[in-house]
């Protein structure tokens, strides 16, 4: 442990599996003090000494509760990472209302509420970190991922207002923009994708790491929820104070492909 987090404490949604986990996992190891979220209890429990409660993101009174458990619990906030999300695969003329309310509830409102909520802790105490996990979806659409395309574009956009807007405040504000990273909701995705081909699992993953073939990952493997983690712990360090506003693509060379 370098301790590059040491005597920060932050507050991560979604933590219970995926990206969130490793990033809970790594901020501990770098001596912040945690409190993570997510909608129901984790299937494994967490490392000792990162607290946690259930949330619903998507649920403004849930959201203030959050902010006052961790003022509680934290005693400050000095970073928030904007996690949770969810996915729905469907073009816009499949999508339903529920599923606009659902993953907009989550993907949108939720980093916006919790923003809107932290911000002024984080200003009160001199200044915060502020991560938003985009995707590289929000600028070069996935197929049949409409809302989720769209979510993503609202969070880089909110990124970029939050870090002219409350810059003077010391708040610095940035996103984290991954392709493809190996979790369940990835593995979800390749299962669809594979099914509506009427191919196997395995040759939708070949063709997407085969260097022979035209839609290959360059780096010739997935990106890992730890390598996401580094990056989020980069934002959050001095190292990255200069950081404000920025997207950082993390795809393994997919875009530049």
């Amino acid at each position: 442990m370098s301790g590059q987090l040491k005597n920060k404490a932050a507050v991560i949604t979604g933590g219970s599996r995926g990206i969130g986990r490793s990033i809970i996992e790594l901020f501990a190891r770098e001596g912040a003090q945690v409190l993570t979220c997510s909608r129901s209890e984790p299937k494994d429990p967490l490392p000792q000494g990162i607290s946690s409660l259930t949330a619903d993101v998507s649920r403004s009174d849930e959201v203030k509760k959050l902010a006052g458990e961790a003022v509680s619990r934290l005693g400050k906030v000095d970073i928030l990472v904007n996690n949770a999300g969810v996915q729905v695969e469907k073009t816009v003329v499949d999508s339903t209302d529920e599923d606009f309310e659902t993953l907009m509830g989550v993907n949108t409102w939720g980093v916006f509420a919790l923003c809107r909520e932290f911000i002024p802790l984080m200003a009160g105490n001199g200044g915060g970190t502020i991560i938003n996990i985009g995707s590289i979806s929000a600028d070069h659409a996935d197929p049949s991922m409409a809302l989720y395309n769209a979510s993503k574009a609202f969070v880089h956009g909110l990124t970029r207002s939050i870090a002219v807007d409350h810059g003077h405040q010391g708040i610095r504000c940035n996103a984290i923009c991954p392709g493809t990273v190996r979790t369940n909701m990835s593995e979800h995705r390749i299962e669809a994708f594979a099914a509506e081909r009427g191919a196997t699992k395995e040759e939708v993953l070949d063709t997407y790491i085969d260097q022979k073939l035209p839609h290959h990952q360059p780096m010739r493997r997935f990106i890992t929820a730890e390598e996401i983690a580094a990056a989020a712990v980069y934002l959050c360090s001095d190292a990255g104070a200069a950081m404000r506003g920025a997207a950082f693509t993390i795809d393994g060379g997919w875009l530049t492909r």
